[in-house]
């Protein structure tokens, strides 16, 4: 049987095969991707090319106060365009527009190789007509996929609408940087000009036509110009002014070689001659003396808005879709706050930061404590641009999810330390602190000034805001009972880990801001209730139909009782203690001053029955205002505002709440006055029912001193008082403030078996007569036998032998003396500032 012959492959044959399948495996997969890039592109939809309807805002009274999304853009008929201003921008961006149809494959067929080199998109080769497209309809996503939607929905675009129309929405939508959309509000901004009616140079023209590739960049020059013109050279190093100084011209040099790049195209394009580009480009690049910055009223109120709806509903229906937004806005008290803010004698002198901003800066919050009504936000001194930062409302949010604030000084005492103390254990305004040297453990707390004040009420403490007083309440009601305390007031940010015991003092590691302390302070004037503060009352669609209403937001923070316990104690700081330049009269005032180390964060938070604020003020990077106190500038801030707020308000007193009793009371002891309780020991204030004493006073007690020392007496004190003096399980230094009050723990050793020892005669620096001479020469000093005029004795007052009842519980005339004393100081200088040490 013959052989089958077997037959070869033949090369050109089997590349053929393989070239055939790797056709049709290449073009399944390509229909398989575009089927999929596909699958999600959004529907071409003519509508969505139309320019935005602004959102309005309105206040209060249902007035419109401003429009958000278009301020800032203004329409234009293309053939309003300058014909300059026309031809840059098509040679720079597409200088093909009008004889492709929508796609330049010219261009696509060059950067198509260089991405696929890349594999990735690393050259666009968009037309205007596909930039268009991208603004109105996709993502600025970088992607293959992106891109093919991108070139199908330019083709169905290029067939709806002319070269012409999609031109001038090309020039009306694109954005120019500094909150200019559009080419017209372009041409307001940077120039100071109308495209209708005044004339454009080249030079102009070409610097408009170049911003829109990086809008941000190209523009910045101008604030890096700001910075420098604003530049104190008296208090800026030399090498700070070069590095400003350098980085402007590279600002200038980076938006001049763009500019002078338009005009080279311009020139190879045909538009303009050799001798028109190189006199355009010898020309200055435009400066911010005819810069004209997008403003609007209330700007810190409308911004805060301005965030919490993008929040809600994102950019594009905010900008976009022509929300009614109606607010808890009150133009009034909003101007009054701005002007305040504004007035440059109402914050310590310091010079401008590099940025040209003055500082220090400040913050203020105005709100309706019954309903939470946000009345005025004023996030800064100046306002510079849309969405700034806002001091008032925004911490700074760190990449861990942790917010920062401000510190709050002695301001958060009635949230971390009275509040709670009276809440959670039963203390009143007549309850007992003993401000003495102390420490906990490694933390010894310090009182402005290093002074102790003794045995005195919660009120005199809050009054004066003493340091250890609050550490103690703070301690006694517990760390993690203050910080729920706290939060149930809206105040989240605190630590109990972190923060430790300095958190009395305002050493708050996270920090607070003024919003969340109007808020929690409100809760102190609502009778305990805790209203989220809120801005945005109702937001309707553009046809009216209601998207949300929002409802006041409330909880029991407190009992009534404590909340005007609190408030009252208040009152007393604001009449005669940190707080009295907040005095507004005869209108009620409760507030608290805050003071953090050094001055670098000053407070003022108050309220009145109708209306609560919180100001703040303090350099944007902290710096020491070793003069400046919370109750100095946000004190008269504070009441600059509320002043000509309230001026048409009738007064009216805080609610006194039932459960509400007033009792007399031990001023050393807090308890029910005893036997021994002198009456100038002698208190009456206010109670929630059920946390009277009912036990007797115990620290008065009857003592036998000796006469010339005031020290226990020993067996040859002949001359002896019989004196009430206060006997505590403790001694305390010399140096209290009531040390001489106090019972003595230690004996005479003045008097001995053979008469006055002469060392200890000298320890009490006392005055022995020498000869009977001299004696009777000294009959008008009063020392006869009895060591006389004698200085300080162990640091207490002088003894006096001369009929005068000196010893306490008698008159009560040092103790007088010393709160005359420190109610003086008060009235001249913040108390509340303390060096507080971080645990």
């Amino acid at each position: 049987m013959a052989k089958r012959k077997s037959r070869r492959l033949r090369p050109g044959r089997l590349i053929l095969l393989i070239t055939l399948l790797c056709l049709i495996i290449g073009g399944i997969a390509s229909l398989s991707y575009f089927a999929y890039a596909m699958s999600d592109m959004p529907a071409f939809n003519p509508q969505a090319l139309e320019n935005m309807v602004p959102t309005s805002i309105y206040d209060k009274d249902g007035n419109l106060a401003t429009r958000i999304g278009t301020e800032n853009r203004e329409p234009i008929k293309l053939d309003e365009v300058p014909t300059s201003v026309k031809d840059a921008v098509l040679a720079i961006e597409d200088d093909r527009f009008y004889d492709h149809h929508g796609i330049n494959f010219r261009s696509f067929g060059r950067a198509l190789f260089r991405n696929v080199a890349a594999g990735g998109i690393r050259e666009g080769f968009s037309t205007i007509t596909m930039q268009l497209v991208k603004l109105s309809y996709l993502s600025p996503e970088q992607s293959f996929k992106r891109k093919m939607q991108e070139v199908v929905l330019t083709l169905q675009m290029e067939r709806h609408f002319t070269k012409d129309e999609i031109f001038e929405m090309y020039l009306n939508k694109i954005y120019f940087g500094q909150g200019a959309y559009g080419i017209q509000s372009a041409a307001q901004t940077y120039l100071g000009k109308d495209l209708k009616t005044d004339d454009i140079t080249l030079e102009e023209a070409a610097f408009l036509a170049g911003l829109p590739q990086a809008p941000s960049s190209y523009s910045r020059y101008l604030d890096s110009g700001k910075s420098v013109d604003n530049l104190d050279d008296g208090k800026s190093s030399k090498q700070d002014v070069k590095q400003l100084e350098e980085k402007h011209q590279k600002d200038y040099d980076l938006t001049l070689n763009r500019r002078n790049m338009v005009l080279q195209r311009m020139k190879d394009t045909g538009k303009i001659s050799e001798d028109q580009r190189q006199t355009a480009e010898s020309k200055s690049l435009p400066d911010s003396t005819k810069m004209q910055a997008a403003k609007y009223p209330y700007p810190y109120f409308i911004d805060y808005v301005t965030e919490k709806l993008i929040q809600n509903y994102g950019p594009d229906m905010v900008y976009k879709g022509g929300l009614k937004v109606y607010t808890t806005l009150d133009p009034k008290i909003q101007k009054l706050a701005e002007m305040a803010m504004a007035n440059a004698n109402n914050f310590p002198n310091y010079p401008a930061d590099k940025n040209g901003l003055p500082q220090p800066q400040g913050a203020a919050v105005f709100m309706e404590p019954g309903t939470g009504y946000l009345r005025a936000i004023v996030g800064g001194r100046e306002h510079t641009y849309q969405r700034s930062l806002n001091r008032a409302t925004q911490y700074q949010v760190l990449d861990n999810g942790s917010k920062i604030g401000r510190q709050p000084g002695s301001s958060i005492k009635p949230i971390v330390a009275y509040g709670p103390a009276i809440e959670y254990k039963g203390m009143g305004p007549a309850s007992i602190v003993d401000d003495i040297p102390t420490s906990f453990g490694s933390y010894s707390p310090k009182n402005s000034g290093g002074g102790f004040r003794g045995l005195i009420t919660l009120r005199q403490a809050l009054t004066s805001s003493v340091n250890i007083a609050a550490v103690k309440l703070l301690n006694t009601v517990g760390i993690q009972q203050s910080v729920k305390f706290a939060q149930g007031l809206g105040i989240t940010t605190l630590d109990a880990n972190r923060d430790g015991l300095a958190m009395a003092l305002g050493g708050v590691s996270n920090g607070v801001v003024p919003l969340d302390m109007a808020g929690a302070y409100g809760a102190f004037a609502n009778q305990g209730i805790y209203v989220k503060p809120h801005a945005i009352i109702k937001v309707e669609r553009f046809d009216g139909t209601i998207l949300d209403e929002f409802k006041p937001e409330r909880s029991q923070a407190m009992k009534p009782t404590t909340a005007y316990l609190v408030t009252d104690m208040m009152v007393s700081a604001v009449r005669s203690g940190t707080g009295s330049r907040a005095n507004l009269g005869a209108r009620p005032v409760a507030g608290k001053t805050g003071t953090t180390d050094e001055g670098k964060d000053i407070w003022f938070v108050g309220y009145t029955p109708e209306l609560v604020g919180a100001v703040w003020v303090g350099h944007d990077l902290p710096q020491k205002m070793p003069q400046a106190f919370g109750g100095i500038y946000p004190a008269m801030i504070w009441r600059e505002v509320m002043n000509k707020a309230l001026a048409d308000v009738p007064v009216r007193s805080f609610t006194k709440p039932s459960g509400i009793v007033t009792t007399t009371v031990d001023s050393k002891s807090g308890l029910l006055p005893g036997p021994h309780t002198p009456s100038d020991h002698l208190v009456s204030d206010m109670f929630a029912q059920g946390t009277v004493p009912t036990e007797v006073d115990n620290l008065h007690q009857v003592m036998d001193v000796c006469a010339t020392t005031g020290l226990l007496p020993n067996d040859y004190c002949i001359d002896r008082i019989t004196k009430v003096v206060v006997k505590t399980p403790y001694s305390v230094p010399a140096g209290v403030a009531d040390f001489a009050l106090r019972a003595p723990t230690t004996t005479c050793t003045l008097h001995t078996e053979n008469g006055i020892d002469p060392a200890a005669a000298e320890k009490y620096k006392l005055i022995l007569p020498e000869t009977p001479d001299e004696e009777n020469n000294q009959e008008n000093q009063g020392n006869q036998g009895n060591g006389g005029n004698q200085g300080e004795s162990n640091g207490r007052e002088p003894a006096q032998n001369n009929g005068e009842n000196w010893l306490p519980g008698t008159t009560g005339a040092i103790e007088k003396n010393i709160k005359n004393t420190y109610e003086k100081a008060a009235r001249v200088k913040d108390h509340n500032w303390q060096d507080f040490a971080w645990n």
